[in-house]
């Protein structure tokens, strides 16, 4: 009986592995137009209540291990001062940028964090596939209905991951579940060197009465004869908590002095995502091979060192350079 169990979670672990995102649930069933409507609106503003000035806590636990040699790691815990501002919102399409703002010495930095562009029913979403590609995969009309996706952005504005799912309510909360999804390694890890490369994972978005919650629920993963396997399991909290007693408006300065240099450089990564992927080679403790010349250049833009139109260029050149379309769509 206990092999024909572990038989079963076997089989059904492979067979959730090789499916397609988009198959992750079944079709939401057509609504009236009234209901629909409704349900937009309600999504569209726990997506926009997003915005704000925080103070944040990351929680991250590994929990349950796959293989019989691997110790969890102890809990992890940090956190510091986020602000998060609508930078695009054309009623379908909302994206918001995250910005970390600390204290050295006396005086405030602000550190460009991550991005999360959210669109309703969308056609395609831009998948990690394996070590340094993404990929954009077609969504069907009845998978992406009154469905939303969430694209994650590292700091350079190169891709992350992507998922689609439901805002729904249950128990009185509301939240958005994205389907199983796939992500390279973290920074926070790859320090360290870890067996596992990449991560197979649910996200989960709440909103609080006072502010907002991001639940991760991650299986690491590592490439062993040519196959994935599972290594542990980690379960992630980020509390987002409305405070606004910090430098808040050092990140509002930040981005409006950069604000058209990076839009510029995500034009450039979408210019090559629209073409069917991206392909960059990837430095697990920066993100990719670029990451830190484009970041650095947003910093230049501030201080003074370069101006924004030569920045600019630069960012191009190193986008055309080192990213390409995946070979299998080109």
């Amino acid at each position: 009986m206990l092999h024909s169990k572990f038989t079963l979670s076997t089989a059904l672990f492979a067979i959730a592995l090789a499916a397609s995102p988009a198959l992750a649930h079944p079709p939401i069933a057509e609504r009236p137009a009234a209901q629909e409507k409704a349900s937009f609106e309600a999504d569209r503003a726990d997506i926009l209540a997003m915005a704000g000035n925080y103070k944040v806590q990351f929680d991250m636990q590994e929990s349950t291990p796959w293989i019989a040699d691997y110790t969890p790691l102890d809990k992890k815990t940090s956190g510091g001062h986020e602000v998060v501002r609508v930078i695009e919102d054309s009623g379908r399409k909302i994206v918001l940028q995250h910005l970390l703002v600390a204290e050295a010495e006396g005086k405030s930095f602000v550190i460009k964090h991550w991005r999360q562009d959210w669109e309703y029913e969308p056609a395609a979403i831009l998948t990690y596939n394996d070590s340094g590609i993404w990929k954009m995969e077609q969504v069907s009309e009845k998978q992406r209905r009154g469905r939303w996706s969430q694209t994650v952005y590292q700091v350079d504005d190169s891709p992350r991951y992507a998922g689609i799912g439901e805002w729904e309510e249950q128990g009185g909360t509301r939240r958005w579940r994205s389907n199983w999804t796939w992500r390279p390694l973290a920074r926070r890890d790859a320090v360290r060197s870890p067996i596992y490369d990449r991560y197979y994972a649910i996200n989960r978005h709440s909103p609080t009465p006072n502010g907002w919650i991001h639940f991760q629920d991650n299986i690491k993963m590592m490439k062993k004869d040519g196959k994935l396997s599972p290594v542990v399991s980690e379960y992630v909290l980020n509390s987002y908590t409305k405070f606004d007693e910090y430098d808040v408006q050092a990140a509002d300065d930040y981005m409006a002095k950069t604000g058209e240099y990076w839009a510029a450089v995500r034009g450039a990564w979408a210019d090559i995502a629209a073409k069917g992927g991206i392909a960059i080679e990837e430095e697990a403790q920066t993100g990719t091979i670029i990451s830190g010349q484009l970041f650095t250049m947003g910093s230049d833009i501030v201080s003074g060192k370069i101006s924004t139109e030569d920045a600019i260029e630069k960012a191009k050149n190193l986008i055309a350079q080192h990213a390409s379309v995946p070979v299998a769509t080109k």
